[in-house]
């Protein structure tokens, strides 16, 4: 209950805050592209739970349908997929990866109660399938716009590092040590670390 109070709080103010920075990223896509310029993926909550994570579209329409022809350009160990400079990013799409402007619209699904403010990165339904016991223990926790992962490095490091740092928060969350961790991502945002 008290992290729950505490991401309705701080996530309304956050969504306030960062409304207008969304609306002008919008409103670049929009005219840098024609297209929507939100994106909802589906994605695994806590407990398996499945839900709908809005975010700023960072690519091209149809992207998805190219995933197949770029498999090879894969960059990270496990069954995650991600490209340093993904061809399908729309202009405007590298820029927003970079600043982690595109998760922004995150914060409407921690006022839903489909996230939490922290905990481990919500993983599409394909990862999911592949993890073993010990990365399922992740999902146990309400899953979080910014984590552990997320402020040590992020896509720079190991598959196997980020389920155990996500498994450390599962054994030592505090509400303490969230507040720490939301105060340790705004550098960690800015260094760009891991970003892509």
């Amino acid at each position: 209950m008290l992290k729950r109070s505490i991401d309705v709080v701080l996530g309304v103010s956050f969504l306030i805050l960062t409304a207008p920075i969304v609306a002008l990223a919008a409103l670049a896509i929009g005219c840098a592209t024609g297209g929507t310029p939100f994106f909802a993926q589906e994605r695994v909550g806590m407990h398996g739970r499945r839900f709908k994570m809005f975010k700023l579209r960072t690519m091209v329409t149809g992207a998805h349908a190219m995933r197949h022809s770029v498999m090879h350009l894969n960059e990270v160990d496990g069954p995650v997929f991600k490209i340093r400079n993904d061809p399908r990013l729309h202009p405007l799409g590298r820029f927003l990866r970079r600043t982690s402007i595109d998760e922004l619209p995150n914060l409407i699904n921690v006022v839903r109660g489909d996230m939490s403010l922290v905990g481990p990165r919500p993983a599409l339904p394909s990862e999911v399938e592949h993890y073993d016991a010990a990365a399922r223990r992740r999902l146990t926790v309400p899953q979080g716009v910014t984590c552990l992962w997320q402020i040590n490095g992020r896509s720079d490091v190991s598959f196997e590092h980020w389920m155990e740092l996500d498994n450390r928060y599962v054994d030592t969350w505090t509400p303490l040590g969230d507040l720490l961790i939301i105060v340790k991502t705004i550098p960690a945002v800015l260094r760009r670390d891991g970003a892509h």
